[in-house]
């Protein structure tokens, strides 16, 4: 019995319709073996040189070692093998069932039952995992796009604050030379003790200003090397020109930039997705057919009968109404999502736009009367002080309008970087011709 009935179930094997998923299991096997890598915790974390950082070395060590855009990625990696999945047939399966106990009246079969699956569900499925592995390259796009905005605004923040406590410590100079003149005015009976006393308060006021300085660098340089997974940054500064600001384009033009942005390409992906996967259920509605082969042994009669049967549910009751109903307003959902992205996008560029407008003007202002006036005012003030023609009031005066004059400039920069950073977060990755590249401004 047995040796008439294996060829048979060899040969229906052979020629089942889903005997060709073994290549694709082989594909998957292969694609497994050659992406699988180990665990993140192990690879070593990338320490940055000790040498002055510039930016694009910066960029460089973020976009390779950030763990969100590593985290994207894998992603990626794992809903391309969604796909691998998507294109396997059902597999068949084979039953056998004994009749009586009694050897001489028992009847064994042997079947082979082939699920078929019918209105094209195969295609839809491989559609859809398509378009979640496009929603997913277009995330890692977006989080490469941000990430770069991040270590812009940070490294830019680390050069202000290297110029700001630069700047400190220039005026505790400035402080100790006043307090000093003050001693000696004092000493020769020119000028009350008071003066002397005032000079040395807006000495530790200055110094006070130092110390908060330098706790900003330190915060800064932490920040930026927190973009590539480094908590203990081993960069002694930052090289940059940080006076060189970016460049206003049009509106217009950043508008025309935005249609094609990867935060909006994400959404327009999600509604196909969503569509894809209302085929899917759409295509679950139609029953699957199961075709079936195999042999009876009747012992008592002495015959071997072949079965051939075919079934195929009635969709009565359950039609996956409520599963493509479900997907359906999940698709009126995604187009909600991205008018609204669309919308949010326009008024977070114009925002952006208009910020780097305000303080490009601003710096430019600042550049060309107030500080020069102020530095003008405080060289004056302070020589007329050591000659004895103005009092030290004068001169704290003078030295707080020159402070706040080029902490307001620092300000500035600092706000018209962090601007050109958000608008190319918004439009996406930055390319080597971008507009908004820095364009040098007159000292």
């Amino acid at each position: 019995m047995r040796r008439r009935l294996l060829p048979l179930g060899l040969a229906a094997l052979f020629f089942n319709p889903s005997f060709a998923q073994t290549t694709d299991a082989g594909r998957g096997d292969a694609y497994e073996t050659s992406h699988v890598r180990a665990p993140r915790a192990t690879e070593p974390r990338t320490a940055e040189p000790i040498a002055p950082l510039t930016l694009k070395a910066a960029l460089e060590l973020a976009l390779g070692a950030n763990p969100d855009l590593s985290a994207a990625g894998r992603e990626l990696e794992a809903v391309e093998a969604t796909i691998i999945q998507a294109q396997v047939r059902p597999n068949p399966e084979i039953s056998t069932s004994i009749e009586d106990t009694r050897r001489a009246t028992r009847t064994t079969t042997l079947q082979l039952n082939q699920p078929i699956e019918l209105g094209g569900k195969r295609a839809a499925r491989i559609d859809a995992a398509e378009r979640g592995r496009d929603a997913a390259s277009a995330e890692l796009d977006a989080k490469r796009a941000e990430i770069r905005a991040a270590v812009v605004a940070a490294f830019f923040d680390v050069l202000v604050a290297q110029e700001r406590l630069r700047l400190a410590q220039a005026s505790v100079e400035l402080a100790q030379r006043a307090t000093t003149a003050a001693s000696r005015r004092v000493t020769a009976g020119k000028v009350s003790p008071v003066e002397e006393t005032k000079a040395r308060v807006a000495e530790a006021g200055v110094r006070v200003e130092l110390t908060l300085a330098g706790s900003e660098l330190t915060t800064a340089r932490k920040r930026l090397a927190g973009t590539w997974g480094n908590p203990a940054p081993r960069f002694e500064r930052s090289e940059g020109n940080l006076e060189a600001l970016p460049q206003l384009p049009a509106l217009a033009d950043l508008n025309s930039r935005l249609a094609t942005s990867p935060n909006l390409l994400r959404a327009r992906i999600e509604v196909d997705r969503r569509l894809a996967l209302a085929d899917v259920e759409r295509s679950r509605r139609v029953p699957d057919l199961t075709v079936s082969l195999g042999a009876r042994r009747n012992e008592e009669l002495g015959l071997n009968q072949a079965i051939l049967g075919v079934s195929i549910p009635i969709p009565v009751f359950d039609r996956n109404q409520g599963n493509l109903l479900e997907a359906l307003r999940r698709t009126d959902k995604a187009r909600d999502e991205l008018s609204a992205a669309e919308i949010r996008l326009s008024n977070e560029l114009a925002q952006a736009h208009e910020r780097l407008n305000t303080a490009r003007q601003e710096v430019e202002s600042l550049q060309r009367d107030i500080l020069p006036g102020a530095q003008s005012a405080y060289d004056a003030a302070t020589k007329g002080f050591e000659l004895g023609k103005f009092s030290f009031l004068e001169v704290l005066d003078a030295q707080r309008t020159s402070f706040q004059a080029k902490s307001q400039y620092l300000r500035a920069l600092s706000e018209a970087h962090r601007s050109a950073a958000e608008i190319e977060r918004i439009l996406g990755e930055a390319s080597p011709n971008s507009t908004l590249a820095p364009a040098a401004t007159k000292p």
